[in-house]
């Protein structure tokens, strides 16, 4: 039995199969229609959230699964005080794989070691968003047609942006990566990742304030809100919400063939009036995460179609 923890759960060969089963699954969605009749999900949600938890319910409806589950603290029994391993242990009766999304880092991984289940991280604080990582790496994949030789550009909150840490630590395992870094000092990478990741790998990147100067160079734009839920100080977060916003002059500096990503929900880094443009794929990218989350889905539960 296997868990998803992290995006390094998987090898660079395990991704890529899995990112091949999500292409097939997109081009072929009727032979995968019945591959997990009879199996349930579980979504245990203690933090909102709508694209992750909708699109794991709608890839095990779109196997033929079901799905049970909560989405806040306040409708489980985590409100009377239930502790993450005695609730994985009751679910673990009730369904064949769980998903899971905790504010607090490392409550997924505790969960996986009292569970007879596989069990998804659906998001930990600020730690880590395996699935988001494997549906950039779908949509980047599909897109571009490889993940080697790109420039990549990560902009906004990248201290606190679980979904930043997570893709460096996904991508640095291809040839050819670069990395431009374009945040306020205040939400600068952690230097962990910049020393531990970064560095220690080789990996070429630097570190600027202006989103402007990075545009002309990029192959994929990442862009990412500033979490208000990851400031302490309300005035902080005033101070740095509408540092960036992307919008149609801004694109002009960017290269015919650069993707804009974004996790999503935007707030507004991104204005609508870049929605229009080709380049902007983040509600494609929102329709990948189905594909990878279904993929997933079956390579956890040993489902072969």
């Amino acid at each position: 039995m296997r868990h998803l923890m992290s995006p390094l759960d998987l090898s660079v060969e395990e991704t890529d199969k899995l990112l091949n089963l999500a292409n097939d699954i997109e081009k072929n969605p009727e032979k995968y229609a019945h591959a997990c009749a009879g199996k349930k999900l579980a979504t245990c949600f203690y933090e909102p959230s709508t694209r992750t938890r909708l699109s794991f319910e709608a890839a095990m409806l779109n196997l033929g699964g079901s799905v049970l589950g909560f989405s806040s603290a306040d409708s489980s029994s985590a409100a009377k005080g239930e502790s993450v391993s005695d609730t994985i242990r009751v679910i673990s009766s009730y369904a064949d794989i769980c998903a899971m999304r905790h504010p607090k880092e490392g409550a997924p991984l505790v969960a996986s070691e009292k569970s007879t289940i596989p069990v998804i991280n659906a998001g930990d604080g600020g730690h880590q968003h395996p699935t988001q990582t494997l549906t950039d790496l779908l949509t980047i994949h599909s897109l571009k047609g490889h993940l080697d030789n790109l420039t990549i550009g990560l902009c906004g909150d990248l201290k606190f942006g679980r979904t930043v840490h997570s893709l460096i630590h996904a991508l640095i395992r291809y040839p050819n990566v670069k990395f431009v870094l374009i945040s306020p000092e205040e939400l600068r990478v952690p230097s962990y990742i910049r020393e531990d990741v970064l560095a220690q790998n080789n990996v070429p990147f630097k570190e600027v304030v202006r989103l402007e100067e990075a545009l002309p160079e990029l192959d994929i734009l990442y862009m990412t809100r500033v979490q208000k839920e990851r400031f302490f100080n309300e005035e902080d977060y005033i101070r740095m919400k509408d540092f960036y916003i992307l919008d149609k002059t801004k694109m002009e500096l960017a290269p015919e063939d650069m993707l804009v990503l974004h996790p999503l929900p935007r707030v507004n880094e991104i204005s609508t009036e870049v929605d229009d443009d080709p380049r902007a794929v983040y509600f494609k990218q929102a329709q990948y995460g189905v594909y990878v989350r279904m993929a997933l889905i079956l390579t956890l539960l040993g489902v072969e179609v």
